[in-house]
């Protein structure tokens, strides 16, 4: 009997012991954030499996889920958007209904803004930073003003239908009314007044308007991606200092960014051209068939971003949208500087430098 109890009390502690050994394997190995990029990998709607990756540029190790790694729990679902703005991270949960508020240099969890107001979510969406204040757009039809210190939603602007995305140039807001999630389509760019945080106008760009970027000389770019049936795919261009459409091309777009008088863009849902195009300004004719000269293949790019200290552009490669994606790093020649999975992280859609 005491031969038994003797084995047991040893067994008992080896377990002990290596339950230890474990936990404190698992938190050294988290390492610190120094220069490396966040990525934000959407999971697959519905299955609760956001996650977020960090990656070293120094050591390049690529930790994913690192928020979770930190915090002991997960983001949640639907992840559509984040930005690193004032010393924090502001991460869209879309499917949860919430932004979630993290240290930038630990990733710490530090609040919860809820988007579910009587228990109906209003599905945020998209977020950018200007001055003290943070901006959501959400699918319900509005625009959420943020305080920045205090955490806390001031306001909410009326919108368009279905707001997606935002950019600001000089001082408004603009803000993309795609109506696609209703199926009432909407064909408008909300401006908002970013002193009065007032909706001052509307300006009508085409149908079912998406992505949105600004140029150096007060323009802004739209991709309007019609009803998917009739009315095809627009690209158009507009003045915002007289907020009217001066350019429009029969162009297929998803994402577009702007860098170097260059726009930068994404093939759209279901168009024949498969790679990252770069598109002259004044005319939007391709510069080349493929951004990419290299030859490393993109099989679905879910991603597109440029960081402006490095001229770096980060392809964030979603695969099937099922199995875990990859992130490209191209210089402006477009030649591959390297890549990095974000497994087990599923369908990476956006790509921030730190420092």
């Amino acid at each position: 009997m005491k031969k038994t109890q003797l084995s047991f009390i040893a067994i008992a502690l080896i377990v002990i012991a290596a339950s230890c050994k474990k936990t404190d394997t698992v938190t050294s190995s988290v390492p610190k954030i120094t220069n490396g990029l966040f990525v934000l990998n959407q999971g697959i709607y519905g299955h609760n499996n956001t996650t977020f990756t960090y990656y070293d540029l120094g050591t390049t190790v690529a930790t994913t889920d690192y928020y979770e790694d930190i915090n002991g729990f997960g983001l949640g679902d639907g992840g559509s958007d984040f930005i690193v703005y004032g010393g924090k991270i502001y991460i869209v949960m879309n499917s949860s209904g919430t932004v979630t508020v993290a240290n930038a240099y630990t990733a710490k969890f530090i609040d919860t803004i809820n988007f579910k107001i009587s228990g109906i979510n209003k599905q945020p969406e998209n977020i950018v930073g200007f001055g003290t204040n943070v901006f959501v757009s959400s699918t319900d039809g509005t625009v959420a003003v943020i305080d920045t210190a205090t955490l806390v939603i001031n306001k909410f602007i009326t919108v368009g239908t279905n707001p997606a995305q935002m950019v600001i140039s000089g001082s408004n807001l603009y803000v993309s009314n795609t109506g696609a999630i209703s199926g009432n389509y909407d064909s408008t760019v909300s401006v908002i007044n970013l002193a009065t945080l007032i909706e001052t106008s509307k300006i009508t760009v085409g149908t079912n308007p998406g992505s949105i970027a600004t140029d150096d000389s007060g323009n802004i770019y739209v991709a309007c991606a019609g009803d998917y049936a009739t009315i095809v795919p627009i690209l158009v261009k507009v003045n915002t200092n007289t907020s009217t459409v001066t350019m429009s091309a029969d162009t297929a777009v998803s994402t577009i960014r702007f860098y170097n008088n260059l726009l930068y863009v994404t093939p759209a849902y279901g168009s024949s051209v498969a790679s990252v195009r770069t598109l002259n300004t004044n005319d939007f004719s391709a510069v080349s068939p493929s951004f990419i000269t290299d030859g490393t293949i993109i099989t679905s790019a879910y991603g597109l971003d440029i960081d402006p200290s490095t001229g770096n552009v980060y392809v964030s490669d979603a695969k099937d949208y099922t199995s875990p994606g990859e992130v490209f790093c191209f210089d402006q020649t477009g030649k591959k500087k390297f890549s990095f999975s974000v497994t087990p992280g599923i369908s990476p859609c956006k790509v921030v430098s730190i420092q």
